[in-house]
């Protein structure tokens, strides 16, 4: 078999296998969740375009994360349709799979790097409060913007540029949707390099991304301990408790996933956690920084106020 290279143009995806009782209940709860982070993510985001009291660093970052949460779940249609088919038609072209594992892994990638970001603007706010405007220009935020992408399109280019050189003879798709493992798993080839470059780079976005979370924090609640200003403490408690909080669903979410992953006999809970790893934050973090920030809330209020009212 030395010799003997399929390359397929057609894949098929696993999908999620699920019996006919729970098939609509689950197809009706991912649709109105993909919904859900749709709407919720993209008003955010036009909030944020519209209203100038909101062009504020620590929003203009936000809106980042939105951006991200709504590319992140863009696999979430086609896993829907894949739901009401039968296996053999859940198809999918190569090039579509590379498409879709690249948005994935960026989305994934950015997903910590844009929180390190905003851990700089929350760390810049609270222990240098009089030099926050002359750090944090709109130059600055061209520039942690530019960083949090180009660096995830960068390693994961690099990560997928390494599985598409493979040869592939193998036609599906492990999971539920593709991925630069279940891709490079088609390959018949050595795939040593792809597990090295896979594990380091792992590594790195995880070490970087706590390292950074760790450090920053510690620095503010140095700060914060040695301060008497209990409006500077209140701002940091309030700023900083909703990034934690962001930062710490996505953490254990994306955790769940790496421990179940060494047990292949609970494959389906896997593949639960992984749906839950894409929806739990994408939802709850436009919920939990609309609800910690005032001014979401003043304009929003503001909206009420204008809206007519229908009299009878």
């Amino acid at each position: 078999m030395e010799n003997y290279t399929y390359n397929s143009d057609t894949l098929q995806l696993e999908g999620l296998n699920v019996s006919e009782d729970f098939t609509y209940p689950l197809f009706l709860f991912l649709f109105f969740s993909y919904l859900f982070i749709i709407v919720v993510n993209l008003s955010i985001a036009v909030l944020v375009f519209i209203d100038k009291n909101l062009h504020q660093p620590m929003y203009l970052l936000f809106c980042n994360l939105s951006v991200n949460d709504i590319l992140g779940n863009s696999f979430l249609p086609r896993l829907l349709v894949n739901m009401l088919l039968p296996p053999s038609e859940r198809l999918i072209s190569y090039y579509e799979c590379v498409v879709q594992a690249f948005t994935i892994h960026v989305c994934n990638t950015c997903s910590h790097t844009v929180l390190m970001i905003m851990a700089f603007d929350r760390y810049v706010a609270i222990c240098n409060p009089l030099r926050y405007a002359v750090i944090m220009t709109n130059k600055m935020l061209i520039k942690l913007t530019v960083s949090a992408w180009g660096v995830a399109f960068v390693l994961v280019g690099i990560l997928l540029g390494l599985t598409i050189r493979l040869n592939r003879c193998r036609t599906m798709i492990i999971g539920l949707y593709c991925n630069n493992a279940s891709l490079f798993k088609l390959s018949c080839e050595n795939v040593f390099i792809n597990n090295i470059y896979g594990l380091t780079f792992t590594i790195v976005l995880f070490t970087s991304s706590i390292g950074t979370m760790v450090l920053t924090y510690t620095k503010i609640t140095v700060v914060c301990l040695n301060s008497k200003n209990k409006s500077l403490n209140s701002k940091a408690l309030k700023t900083c408790s909703t990034h934690l909080a962001v930062y710490l669903i996505m953490l254990l979410s994306g955790f769940s996933i790496i421990i179940l992953h060494r047990f292949p006999q609970y494959s389906d809970y896997r593949k639960f956690a992984t749906i839950l790893y894409h929806i739990i934050p994408s939802s709850l973090n436009p919920i939990i920084y609309g609800m910690q920030s005032k001014e979401i809330r003043r304009f929003l209020s503001k909206s009420k106020k204008v809206l007519p009212v229908k009299t009878s």
